[in-house]
């Protein structure tokens, strides 16, 4: 069951994302790069404030993704990557990604912090941070 509306054009934007996002970072890592996605959506804190649909937080701006910018995220999806971005949409989450609503690549090690929020934990090349419950309740 869905923990955000989303219809198959939603699902497929998310999974063009997550592609493009994430790819070298295997399933795993897509999958976590869809967490941050669905938990802006479900947040609505923060930065993420009025966030209400696929496409208001894929296209965010400023704020939003790199890979929009880039002409691989407009390539067709695969079904690898609409099945993880099915699963994010149905609220499985992924540590350190759980309740993350940001991630980055560093060049070296991960910061203790980004921008004021907690760094969560590191998965492969990406650090993922994280929001306090008090600021974003709704990703806890």
């Amino acid at each position: 069951m869905a923990v955000i509306k989303a219809n198959s054009r939603d699902v497929d934007m998310l999974a063009r994302l997550i592609r493009a996002e994430a790819e070298g970072e295997g399933e795993l890592g897509m999958l976590m790069v869809g967490n941050v996605g669905v938990n802006r959506i479900l947040g609505n804190c923060l930065d993420f404030k009025n966030i209400r649909s696929m496409r208001d937080m894929v296209y965010q701006s400023p704020g939003g993704f790199e890979a929009v910018q880039k002409p691989y995220f407009y390539q067709r999806t695969r079904e690898k990557e609409r099945r993880l971005a099915q699963r994010a949409v149905n609220g499985e989450k992924t540590r350190p990604a759980s309740n993350a609503l940001w991630f980055y690549r560093p060049a070296g090690n991960c910061p203790a912090t980004w921008w004021d929020q907690q760094n969560s934990g590191r998965y492969k090349a990406h650090c993922f941070f994280v929001p306090t419950p008090a600021d974003c309740p709704r990703v806890y």
